[in-house]
């Protein structure tokens, strides 16, 4: 059964992970088209199912489905479609980071754009911080574009701090303040 139903947005919900989603994140994680832009490691399906059932203490771990069914509760698994994932991170001790994928068919669809702005608006009323933060490869330009399209701002570059498919690149660190983001709401 799908996990819990965190938020909604006009197409995507954000749910939380559960033992039944393991293969799909290991099969997602294997993808070099998700795994060298996110410069991750490859991760067996055994340390995904170690992860959840640990229940990462580092933050809140969605993920981001299309529902064909609307409403509270919890759809069939024949009603839902599994699309990414979108994280908030280390907020208990400073600003909240955000982290985001989404399988490649959906990529350029909005569906991200909706799931990390959900994601922003659970950063924000969970935890009592003044911004939050993300950060993107210099190379991936879609991120980029999406963190912007947000509202975020660049606020530093690491020159050569990831290797990533064979070298090292910069990345870029953005920051969006709540004002900023309540400010945008209210349009």
């Amino acid at each position: 059964m799908p996990g819990a139903r965190v938020a909604d947005g006009e197409r995507v919900t954000l749910r939380t992970t559960e033992e039944e989603d393991v293969e799909f994140l290991q099969r997602a994680n294997a993808n070099p088209e998700i795994r060298f832009p996110l410069g991750t490691n490859l991760r067996t399906l055994g340390e995904i199912e170690e992860w959840i059932e640990d229940g990462d203490d580092d933050g809140d771990h969605f993920l981001v489905c299309i529902d064909d069914e609307g409403g509270p509760g919890n759809p069939d698994e024949d009603d839902l479609r599994r699309i990414g994932t979108v994280s908030v991170t280390d907020a208990d001790w400073r600003r909240p980071d955000l982290g985001y994928w989404l399988i490649p068919e959906v990529h350029g669809r909005g569906y991200g754009k909706e799931a990390v702005s959900l994601a922003i608006d659970h950063a924000f009323r969970s935890y009592d911080r003044p911004a939050v933060s993300a950060v993107a490869y210099d190379f991936n330009d879609a991120s980029r574009g999406l963190l912007e399209s947000l509202g975020f701002q660049q606020e530093g570059r690491r020159r050569k701090e990831r290797f990533v498919d064979g070298e090292y690149c910069d990345t870029i660190q953005y920051g969006l303040l709540r004002e900023e983001w309540e400010e945008r709401s209210a349009l």
